[in-house]
């Protein structure tokens, strides 16, 4: 029986037991299998053959509109009820219900596809390796799949399994977590003949890894199936939903409530007739016995449900959902946003959240690999006091035959110190070619490559190799290093990993004389808390140092070492063991003797790495800035590194009224820091957006954030002072940080935010806010798997925002306020008819009109409009920022903006209906027979309808196209065809009651005050709007009136961009930046050799194929300045 209920995905009752400790051996089925563990089968599809049907409706039943259409077809099958033909609602209905079947269908076909697939592997799941066909206990993987990050990576194993043999029983036992979704951490141990061993991350073969230079490899399964770390990261993510969707089911709730009043005021009036049928009036038929008139009432409020639905849009849903996918394309589409170098096109990884671009008001920015390139190059050092790389000759590196020739360097000085022997000097680029996760690989002989995990640790490690300290091979417990010639082996003891708390890095080497060294590498006040008194004076300079770096933008490292004395050694080796295989509190026990060992260093010297600006950095932040979005940097650096970026990106300018700095130790200080840059904008109780007198920026440090969290009013001053700022940098903050920052901000904010960044530290910030954009860069694919939109430059962001962000709220906008006029005005003249039909629950119009207006007479035309219509084109967009602010006030579409639309349908119904009525009323043809009946009428009125609603969405089209007008004059004529075919006698002879107005449209449609009437009730509905705009536009012009008027003048586009040059602060700033990310410390104890060449990828686009790229190839990376558009037409 549970086969069966499996087999068909009926599994909801199987109650889940939490599992907190997994038990396996080796080799020893039954004991495994005592566990029922799961097995190694993956199910990612919802449905199957059996349960597609049923389970499809239930889902799609749970939103409102569909049960509420549902709820409608039940009344209409009540006789008693309905005064429309079942068809009026089924055939919407099935023909939205479709089209979401047929979407879900083929999604889930493409699932079972990828299910079959991976199910066929012969090993898919999480191993313990044992064994590989790869010498020095490793195997080569790629992990694009965990982690976007193409470069290939390695696992190690135990080299006490290497000699087991694996056909006997019960090789081992193994305890470890519980399955989880941590793809960074794993926590276990493997007992084998009465010795324990510790096991991580790095001995594990995670599903989804994909093995490379490797033929075979020997594993014990650990987790299978649904456990896999893969697995567990495919639950269902936040969704995310835009303002315009929450206010969306506002409003439709609001429309529930209007239609009950409406059908509540005809169901009175319904009461009130029958009540007075025999003493003001005699009906013609006799009533139906037991029927009374507050029964009447209540048969007729149901009625008038059924003929009133159509206030409730059905199509809302799908059409919203056909724009967003059609916007989505537009962005996969842009050329403008290909990056060429590395064949990026821009992708929408998400077709939802279209419009909430063209809203952004917060942005919060990485600094290193989002504006930066995140290249490092080498620059200067400071070694014992001294500093090197102030000259301008460049090095000479011939003297050394394994010197890379790409590096370079400008002080010759340092080579001749390097080459005397100088032991302080040795000794630092000693530390650099020990202290690192880069692995080598020589693919040709005397050709070195080195293949890092971060970019810093590559540039280090070549300047150590060209200074004479080559950085040649390892294995897990050895490192070798050629020193000015010489090989020399180095015995690795323990790497002490780096982590976002312990911002350092350390490795125990011992020397071939038998010397035992820690050599450690960090920030610089993680360095200098950990130092040896002794070192005072030589700290203080190496701080000035520093501090001269940090004002060149260069990102910063401190170096220091440590002899080790072998007894305390062998002694922390022991309790480093016990720490490494306890399966409780791991982490917090090893950081513990990390910091113990790490105390009394001394002090070599420190690094200076460049990393310089993107392309178009200063342009683009300058752009969002005109367009009103703040840009708030949150980084890792050291405030002085900040505020010089900040300069250099133009986030920072001289001429700025003042630059708060916020970096107190203490709750208390912070706070008098904040009240007084409070004080100097503005004072004020409220967290509203004040204006205030001249620019201002604010700089805060991570320590003071953590300061402003441990009390609410500290927090809301923080955020009054930062939001009346035009920028705030936040440095030396952690990634939990970043997106505290971000959760604050949409917490006491009404404001659109969008975060962007490039590297693992950046994920939970882009998850944090509305938006999140990934940048492909050179720390792997974590941001981009995890955001919502990706490009590969910085740049490319105010095309995404001023452009396709700004087009999609505008059009979204159009398409909602013009597809709630359309529906209101059509259901308002139902509602005017209901006076004059004695509350009966007649139709106006015609049952097929009723069930073709919204999906085939009016959904093409608003469809063109809402994927065309643009105001201005691109580069006016770019040379008026301005014309962005609309969306961030939400001025397009808002409750208010729903009222004004439903007045104005108000106001053309009441046009659409009694001007027909007394056109018609007592009237004869001209041959003097009468045309007074219900069907002329009828006809008369819903055409009249429909050349209304068409011209009021030609007065909204700013942009027309071939296909809007395709669309909309095809419209009418579908309309005009349908009519004369389905009032033919042709029709009335084959199916004579679905089809009763025969003959209507040739008599009426001949008639000239027919065309009369509908001319005076299109001049009467449109002459009101276009009253308003021209008024409008004349007394009280918008920004995008005035630009829209100053296109209208110039009859072609604005001038190309000039070129501005990125001005460079004068005065000197100091920073720090820290090079490393967590979990590469083991990377150390591989003996990684790489041998994998990656493929080059044809590139999807030439740049020759862009006429922009011909024309104007800097525009790029320079955007006009564009002045604001004049005050008046």
């Amino acid at each position: 029986m549970g086969s069966l209920l499996s087999q068909l995905g009926l599994e909801c009752g199987r109650k889940e037991v939490k599992e907190e400790e997994r038990h396996l051996r080796a080799n020893d089925r039954e004991f495994n299998l005592s566990y029922e563990y799961a097995d190694n089968a993956i199910k990612t599809s919802k449905y199957n053959i059996f349960t597609f049907l049923p389970l499809n409706l239930f889902e799609q039943f749970q939103r409102l509109a569909n049960a509420y259409f549902l709820f409608l077809l039940c009344l209409q099958l009540i006789p008693e009820i309905s005064s429309l033909s079942w068809f009026t609602t089924v055939v919407p209905l099935v023909l939205v219900l479709s089209m979401t079947m047929a979407k879900d269908g083929s999604d889930d076909i493409n699932r079972h596809r990828c299910d079959r697939q991976v199910n066929n592997r012969k090993v898919e799941a999480d191993l313990l390796l044992l064994s590989s066909s790869e010498p020095l206990n490793l195997i080569y993987i790629e992990t694009a799949e965990l982690d976007g990050c193409v470069s290939v990576a390695f696992i190690i194993f135990l080299t006490v399994v290497q000699s087991l043999n694996f056909s006997c029983p019960c090789v081992g036992e193994v305890r470890c977590e519980p399955p989880n979704n941590r793809l960074d951490k794993f926590t276990g141990t493997l007992t084998l003949k009465g010795e324990m061993y510790s096991l991580d991350n790095e001995r594990v073969l995670l599903r989804g890894c994909t093995l490379r230079n490797t033929q075979w490899c020997f594993g014990l399964v650990v987790f299978g199936g649904p456990d896999t770390k893969l697995m567990q990261n495919c639950g269902k993510t936040t969704l995310k939903r835009t303002s315009i969707d929450r206010l969306m089911n506002v409003l439709v709730l609001s429309i529930f409530g209007f239609l009950a009043v409406m059908c509540l005021i005809l169901a009175v009036g319904n009461g009130i007739w029958e009540y007075q049928e025999g003493s003001k009036f005699a009906a013609f038929l006799p009533k139906q016995e037991g029927v009374n008139a507050p029964f009447s009432a209540f048969l007729t409020f149901w009625s008038y449900v059924i003929i009133l639905n159509t206030v409730v849009p059905i199509s809302l849903y799908v059409s919203v959902e056909i724009i967003r996918l059609g916007n989505s394309f537009y962005i996969d589409w842009d050329r403008k946003m290909y990056y060429p170098k590395s064949d990026t096109p821009a992708e929408a990884r998400t077709t939802t959240l279209n419009e909430e671009l063209g809203q952004i008001k917060y942005i919060f920015s990485d600094k290193t690999g989002t504006l930066t390139q995140n290249i490092m190059t080498f620059n200067k050092c400071s070694i014992n006091g001294k500093s090197y790389g102030e000259a301008w000759q460049k090095v000479d590196f011939s003297w050394n035959n394994l010197a890379d020739p790409k590096f370079c360097f400008h002080d010759h000085s340092l080579v001749e110190v390097v080459r005397e022997g100088n032991p302080e000097v040795q000794a630092f680029f000693r530390l650099l070619a020990l202290c690192h996760t880069v692995m080598p690989e020589e693919k040709k002989e005397g050709e070195l490559y080195y293949q890092a995990q971060s970019p810093d640790e590559g540039a280090l490690v070549t300047a150590a190799r060209n200074f004479g300290f080559v950085f040649r091979s390892r294995t897990p417990e050895s490192i070798t290093v050629v020193e000015m010639g010489e090989l020399v082996t180095y015995e690795l003891l323990a790497v002490l990993d780096f982590n976002n708390v312990r911002k350092r890095m350390s490795v125990i080497v011992r020397s071939p004389e038998g010397k035992l060294t820690l050599y450690c590498k960090g920030a610089d006040t993680i360095i200098f808390e950990r130092l040896n008194p002794s070192c005072s004076k030589l700290k203080e300079v190496t701080t000035e140092h520093l501090n001269e770096y940090a004002g060149d933008g260069l990102r910063t490292l401190a170096l220091a070492y440590k002899d080790i004395d072998p007894k305390y050694m062998e002694e922390w080796k022991l309790r480093h063991h016990e720490a490494s295989t306890a399966m409780d509190e791991r982490e917090e026990k090893l950081d513990a003797l990390y910091e113990e060992i790490e105390k009394g260093l001394l002090l070599l010297g420190s690094t200076a790495v460049e990393d310089k600006l993107q392309d178009g950095v200063p342009q683009t932040i300058e752009q969002l800035s005109k367009a009103d979005i703040k840009i708030w940097v949150l980084t890792g650096d050291k405030q002085e590194t900040a505020e010089n970026i900040g300069y250099s990106c133009n986030m920072l300018r001289e001429e700025m009224t003042e630059v708060f700095i916020v970096s107190a130790n203490t709750a208390e200080e912070v706070r008098k820091e904040l009240q007084s840059g409070l004080f100097c904008l503005l004072k004020t109780e409220t967290v509203a957006d004040e204006p205030v007198d001249g620019e201002y920026a604010m700089v805060i440090n991570g320590h003071s954030l953590v300061r402003t969290r441990t009390l609410k009013d500290m927090e809301m001053e923080l955020l009054r002072t930062a939001c009346m700022c035009q920028t705030v940098i936040c440095c030396r903050v952690t990634p939990l940080q970043k997106a505290q920052v971000v959760e604050l901000v949409k917490k006491y904010k009404q404001a659109i935010t969008l975060a962007i960044g490039d590297g693992a530290n950046d994920v939970s910030m882009i998850k944090a806010a509305h938006i999140g954009v990934g940048i492909s860069g050179q720390e792997g694919m974590q941001a981009v798997l995890s955001s919502d939109f990706s490009f590969a430059q910085f740049r490319y962001l105010q095309r995404l925002l001023l452009v396709h962000g700004r087009w999609s709220y505008l059009r979204m906008c159009k398409f909602l306020r013009y597809f709630f006029y359309k529906n209101f005005t059509f259901t308002f003249v139902h509602f005017w008819y209901g006076f004059f039909c004695g509350f009966s629950a007649q139709t106006v119009y015609d049952e097929w009109f009723i069930t073709l207006y919204n999906l085939v007479y009016t959904a093409l035309p608003v469809l063109a409009l809402s994927l065309f219509d643009q105001d201005v084109n691109d580069r006016w967009s770019f040379q008026y920022p301005k014309l962005y602010a609309p969306g961030q006030l939400n001025q397009y579409f808002s409750k208010r903006a729903f009222v004004y639309t439903v007045l104005h349908s108000g106001y053309s119904s009441l046009v659409l209906f009694f001007i027909p009525w007394a056109a018609m009323y007592d009237t004869v043809r001209d041959d003097g027979k009468d045309i007074v009946d219900y069907q002329s009428f009828a006809l008369l009125a819903q055409t009249c309808l429909l050349i209304a609603v068409s011209i009021q969405l030609g007065l909204d089209t700013h942009y027309w196209t071939s296909v809007n007008q395709f669309f909309l004059w095809g419209s009418l004529c579908v309309y005009f065809a349908v009519i004369f075919t389905m009032y033919s006698n042709g029709m009335f002879l084959i199916f004579t009651s679905s089809f009763p107005f025969i003959g209507t449209a040739r008599n009426s449609l001949n008639q000239p005050n027919v065309w009369l009437t509908m001319l005076l009730t299109s001049i009467l509905c449109v002459l009101p709007v276009v009253a308003y705009r021209f008024l409008r536009i004349l007394l009280w012009p918008t920004v995008n009136d005035k630009v829209r008027y100053k296109v209208r003048q110039d009859k072609v586009l604005p001038p190309a961009p000039r070129r501005v040059q990125a001005r460079r602060a004068s005065t000197r700033r100091s920073g720090y930046a820290f090079s490393h990310a967590q979990g590469y410390g083991d990377l150390v104890t591989s003996g990684r050799f790489l041998r994998w060449t990656p493929k080059s990828r044809p590139a999807l686009f030439s740049q020759t194929d862009s006429p922009l790229a011909q024309t104007q190839p800097q525009f790029y990376r320079t955007i006009n300045e564009g002045g604001e558009p004049p005050l008046s037409p």
